[in-house]
Order: C-alpha cells, then sequence, then structure tokens
C-alpha cells in the first residue's frame, strides 16, 4: 500500500532529522540567525524600554520568531509537516482531491501571516524607527516563510534558481535576516 511506502522512507515519510540545508549559504543563514538572535538578545538585556513598553514586545516576539525560525533552518521541519499532511490525506482517502486542502492551508497562512505582521505594527507604531524598521525584515522573513510553507514545484524551482551564484531563497532569508540584525544595532546604538 502506498501509505505504508511514505512510512517506511523517514521518521516522518521521506522526512528524518537532519541538517535541513548543509550548503555553504544554509550554513551561513544559520550563522546570520544566531547572530540576530544574540543582538535581540542583548538589546532586550541592556535597553529601557520603559518610556514604550509594547516595543520590547515586539522585540521578543521576533527574537522568538528567530529562534523558532533558526530551529526550522536546521531540522527542515516544514517538510516533516508537509510529510505528516501526505499521510494523514492517504489515510483519511482524500489525497487525490489535496488541492482543495492547499488551497486553504494557503489562503489560512496568508491571514495569519498579515493578521499577525499587522498586529505587530499596531503594537510597535510609537516606538523608535528601528523597531518598525525591524518589522520590515520580519515581514521579508514571514513572507519567504509563506512561499516555502505553500511548497510547490515551481515556486520550489524558482526559490532554488541562482542570481550569481546565490539561490533566490537565501538572498530573500539572509536578506531578511540581515534587516533585522541591522535593525537591533541601529536599536541599541540609540538606547
Amino acid at each position: 500500500m502506498e501509505e505504508d511506502f511514505h512510512l517506511a522512507q523517514g521518521m516522518i515519510g521521506s522526512w528524518s532529522p537532519g541538517i535541513g540545508d548543509p550548503t555553504l549559504g544554509g550554513w551561513i543563514t544559520v550563522c546570520l540567525y544566531v547572530v540576530a538572535v544574540a543582538a535581540i538578545w542583548v538589546l532586550l538585556r541592556r535597553t529601557d524600554f520603559t518610556h514604550y513598553e509594547p516595543e520590547r514586545w515586539v522585540w521578543r516576539i521576533l527574537l522568538l520568531g528567530l529562534i523558532v525560525l533558526g530551529i526550522n533552518k536546521q531540522l527542515d521541519l516544514q517538510t516533516a509537516l508537509t510529510e505528516l499532511g501526505r499521510i494523514f490525506a492517504h489515510r483519511q482517502d482524500w489525497y487525490d482531491n489535496r488541492g482543495q486542502v492547499q488551497q486553504a492551508f494557503i489562503a489560512g497562512t496568508g491571514i495569519l501571516g498579515i493578521t499577525s505582521l499587522v498586529a505587530l505594527v499596531f503594537l510597535a507604531w510609537g516606538s523608535h524607527k528601528a523597531t518598525l524598521f525591524a518589522l520590515v525584515g520580519g515581514g521579508l522573513l514571514l513572507m519567504f516563510v509563506m512561499m516555502r510553507a505553500t511548497s510547490f514545484h515551481h515556486l520550489d524551482r524558482t526559490l532554488n534558481a541562482e542570481l550569481a551564484g546565490f539561490r533566490y531563497n537565501w538572498i530573500i532569508e539572509m536578506g531578511g535576516l540581515a534587516w533585522v540584525l541591522a535593525s537591533a544595532l541601529w536599536r541599541r546604538r540609540i538606547a
């Protein structure tokens, strides 16, 4: 049976824990996650946000988001989630009609992402410009995660295409991380 085939290949379908992107670009991205998390951690420990406490919450949320995304970058957890969905679809016998579920997932992910970003902007309103600037990088990362979550083959081909030796997915993810990192350093400098 096909579902047994999916179960037999890895821990979850064809996924097993391991390094998600063992390339140089992947490791640079992981390093950027670590440095950005460290910069935000230092910012939160050494900056007085008493004039506008919601700003501290924006940075905490960004910190948590980067930690989760950094772990995901290493373990490729979105593939495990995709495999779980595929196994479930086979077991529930709706795999051939999965397009509707994929569309609902994409719509739900998009709505959740946009709502989260809007909520963060409202929370950050009145904060220093560097904090608002960080949300642009966070939004870029959120857009990247949403694109990866849809996992369509033509989109995957586009994200894995290269520009001057760099994959587009590296450019988008590293760009968002660099943006957040620069914002944290800027905010710390003027604290």
